[in-house]
């Protein structure tokens, strides 16, 4: 669905269409550690300056944890860099340096980028053991590289789903401060009244805040239980919990434009990998 959004000032309209963490507790990682576990303040060998990075972002980069899971590994002693025990967070190394996990060298995997259209009872995580369907069934096979989903569906709502293993564009498709958009096709149980629909417009207070929407549309005038809302927000359930406010049931919840990306050409379930260009635009902040 390709929705108009309207700007209120000028009455013109335009078309516009979990940073993973690792299921395993950080405390059932083998705590073996490697060589000497006094802190060094030695800085080891590394590359050139303008090839450095921070350790804890080039664990991160090899798919083996999160970020802050990496600094825990480094705080236990259990990196070591060129065969030194590294302790110390403000390491900085090399692609070319012997990062190793356990006495296992690591590298840095490709980054992977899948989009998938969502379909109806699979939940949005990595590892589950309650769950029968997991969109990592979906794609399994897909690539060697372990990825994981950007972000949360809930069960039951379906469309656009992004998967990867690029921990930075994660951060930057899913943190508040980004803000990044999302359009959603609503099903209520009843007709959205013209007096609730001026609500979300201009904005209302749920239990946690203020929340108002970027357009509200009524996709198609004859049935007005449908309806299309924009929002920048990444609350949790904000739209259930906008319509649920004002005492409508939301039967189907689909969201069909998530950072610039639509399920265009993608039926239920299906997935793609991003185009080269797409994966660009992610990159260089130009998707809203």
């Amino acid at each position: 669905m390709v929705m108009a959004r309207r700007n209120r000032k000028s009455g013109s309209s335009t078309k516009g269409s979990g940073t993973f963490s690792s299921s395993r507790n950080i405390k059932s990682l083998t705590r073996k550690v490697i060589g000497d576990r006094k802190k060094s303040k030695e800085i080891p060998k590394t590359g050139h300056d303008g090839d450095l990075i921070r350790l804890n972002k080039y664990i991160a980069s090899t798919g083996l944890c999160s970020r802050r899971e990496a600094d825990e590994l480094i705080r236990e002693g259990l990196i070591s860099v060129n065969g030194k025990p590294v302790m110390d967070m403000g390491v900085k190394v090399s692609v070319s340096d012997a990062v190793k996990y356990n006495g296992e060298r690591i590298k840095e995997e490709r980054k992977v980028y899948v989009l998938m259209n969502k379909p109806k009872n699979y939940i949005t995580t990595v590892e589950d053991p309650h769950a029968k369907n997991t969109v990592m069934d979906l794609v399994r096979g897909a690539c060697k590289e372990r990825i994981y989903p950007v972000g949360r569906l809930d069960r039951n709502t379906t469309g656009v789903l992004l998967l990867t293993n690029d921990g930075e564009m994660t951060k930057r498709l899913t943190h508040p401060r980004f803000n990044k958009l999302k359009i959603y096709h609503v099903q209520l149980n009843k007709n959205l009244q013209a007096n609730d629909f001026e609500k979300i417009s201009t904005g209302m207070m749920l239990d946690d805040g203020f929340i108002k929407a970027d357009s509200i549309q009524y996709p198609d005038p004859a049935d007005r239980s449908q309806v299309g809302i924009e929002l920048h927000s990444g609350r949790n359930h904000i739209v259930k919990r906008i319509f649920e406010h004002l005492g409508y049931e939301v039967l189907k919840l689909d969201r069909v434009y998530f950072a610039g990306l639509t399920k265009k050409n993608l039926r239920r379930g299906e997935w793609r990998f991003l185009t080269q260009k797409e994966i660009t635009m992610l990159k260089m902040n130009a998707f809203k």
